[in-house]
């Protein structure tokens, strides 16, 4: 498989030394960047297969001391301040301006970029504020505007959710939510597999972006979150046994903002629904609920744990 040279790649990752990952089930040799985990660490169930039975690639940061924090994982340099409150439409002049820790190449973050620095142990703000200073943002804008409104922008919120939203609801458009800004830079260029999704022939998806194997055809059958654990726990599929419910993170990366009803590409994933789908993390602040993604247009909140809902199972992810 071809590999291209790119600063940024779909999500704008980046890493700080390639990682030659062999696909076990196409034989192919990619460059990826890992996914960083949830940060979850608290047991919620004795049912085996929630978030916190799977410490996959633990988040890592490095404060460089002038205002800068590097992600280890993706190799993303991020604002440890945030720019405050403004605007989308001043956003693009305030990032050309910033001059911070010496560097000058600063830019919004994707929507995937951002999420990915969330914690899930943390709430208001779900970030770890070692790192990243608590401010009054409810909210930080991104730089993927909405498929089907581009009056709508994708941001992420304190909570630790993400969604579009309306530019006019921050404050300094005349709305009442505090709509702050992140900057981010890419340090370092980055391989960036030519293709996304293989088809792996065997009822699993392979994405070359993350190293992940996806189960391609969900279960027929809707499930509470209890349930959706114990299914991907005993699930036997292409000769693999080691399925699991996908963290909130895992469960994002395959969202594609250009795609709405259904926002997971079909071509691929050829019964996903216009629907929600389960992840394995807990909302920490309210226990008897669980992070899960509506595939309308890709929402990630939350929703009691008895409510039935969508699975789809993944495998992989470790170094």
């Amino acid at each position: 498989m071809g590999l291209i040279i790119l600063v940024l790649s779909f999500w704008g990752f980046s890493c700080q030394k390639d990682a030659d990952v062999v696909d076990d089930t196409s034989g192919q040799t990619k460059t990826v960047s890992l996914l960083p985990d949830t940060g979850q660490s608290t047991s919620y169930t004795a049912t085996k297969g929630e978030d916190a039975d799977y410490l996959i690639n633990p988040m890592s940061f490095t404060d460089n001391n002038n205002g800068t924090i590097t992600d280890n994982f993706t190799g993303l340099m991020w604002q440890k301040t945030d720019g405050g409150e403004m605007a989308y439409e001043s956003t693009a002049s305030y990032v050309k301006a910033l001059n911070l820790g010496g560097f000058n190449n600063w830019r919004l973050p994707t929507s995937h970029e951002l999420f990915l620095i969330n914690s899930y142990d943390n709430v208001n703000p779900a970030l770890n504020t070692t790192y990243f200073t608590k401010t009054l943002a409810e909210y930080w804008w991104t730089s993927d505007l909405r498929a089907d409104d581009a009056a709508s922008l994708w941001v992420v919120n304190a909570g630790g959710g993400i969604g579009a939203h309306p530019k006019s609801e921050t404050v300094s458009a005349g709305g009442s939510k505090k709509f702050h800004v992140r900057a981010v830079r890419n340090p370092i260029v980055v391989n960036v597999p030519a293709i996304h999704f293989i088809d792996n022939g065997n009822g699993t998806i392979t994405d070359n972006y993350t190293g992940l194997i996806w189960q391609k055809i969900q279960s027929s059958n809707t499930m509470t979150w209890e349930e959706s654990l114990v299914y991907a726990e005993n699930l036997s599929l292409a000769g693999a046994t080691d399925w699991r419910l996908p963290n909130v993170k895992e469960l994002q990366s395959l969202n594609d903002e250009k795609l709405f009803k259904p926002s997971f590409n079909k071509t691929f994933f050829t019964n996903a629904l216009s629907g929600n789908y389960w992840s394995s993390t807990t909302l920490v602040n309210a226990t008897e609920k669980a992070w899960d993604i509506n595939l309308d247009y890709g929402i990630v909140s939350y929703n009691a744990k008895t409510t039935k809902e969508n699975a789809l199972c993944v495998r992989g992810g470790i170094n």
